[in-house]
């Protein structure tokens, strides 16, 4: 088949492709990501998944018009979903659900005509909810099939080959609500030492 693979980074673009590729399918990339956030970190995931796509044999389509990466807009529509309460394991929040499906249907819309199928390199990460991706890829395409694959079993090998490969790894989700999650804690723990140094000096 004939399939469009829509990618969110570099690494987790490897093992998609390489799967796909062996299973015999003829694969042109989509980089379309405006929740990525700050620019530099978008500029860098996006060189990551070129030199992926350069050293795998994958033509790629780059979303490259100024609305498909607009900080602000992208911003406020995401703070306009409250987040639903946290700790429900393999269940997006609003904001989450908000994310993948924007890329989700952009992906679809854009295969329909010239592919036989689209899916995602999302499916490679332990972190996401499989569950909704399928479902939301399916409702995606309702022109075009979703093709699903657990690309998780190959998570060792793929991290093995972006660092054996030099790419740039990130270290959070893209969004710059995933990075505050990613360093809450810390922050509250320097706040409460603070306060203490500040009342031990009184």
């Amino acid at each position: 088949m004939n399939i469009l693979l829509h990618i969110c980074c570099g690494p987790c673009a490897i093992m998609p492709i390489l799967r796909l590729q062996e299973e015999g399918h003829s694969l042109t990339g989509f980089f379309y990501n405006p929740n990525i956030h700050p620019l530099g970190e978008y500029l860098r995931r996006r060189e990551g998944t070129r030199q992926v796509a350069e050293r795998l044999g994958i033509p790629m389509i780059w979303a490259t018009e100024p609305e498909d990466y607009a900080p602000d807009a992208w911003m406020a529509q995401a703070q306009a979903r409250p987040e639903e309460a946290p700790g429900v394991p393999g269940k997006p929040g609003a904001r989450c659900v908000f994310c993948l499906g924007l890329r989700l249907e952009r992906a679809g819309g854009l295969a329909v005509g010239g592919f036989d199928a689209f899916s995602t390199s999302l499916l490679y990460s332990r972190r996401q909810s499989h569950d909704f991706i399928a479902g939301r890829g399916a409702e995606s395409g309702r022109e075009i099939p979703f093709l699903y694959r657990d690309f998780r079993r190959d998570w060792e090998r793929g991290i093995r080959l972006s660092r054996e490969w030099n790419i740039y790894r990130q270290q959070y989700c893209g969004c710059l609500f995933s990075e505050y999650d990613r360093h809450a804690r810390d922050l509250s723990a320097s706040n409460a030492r603070l306060r203490k140094t500040a009342a031990d000096r009184r």
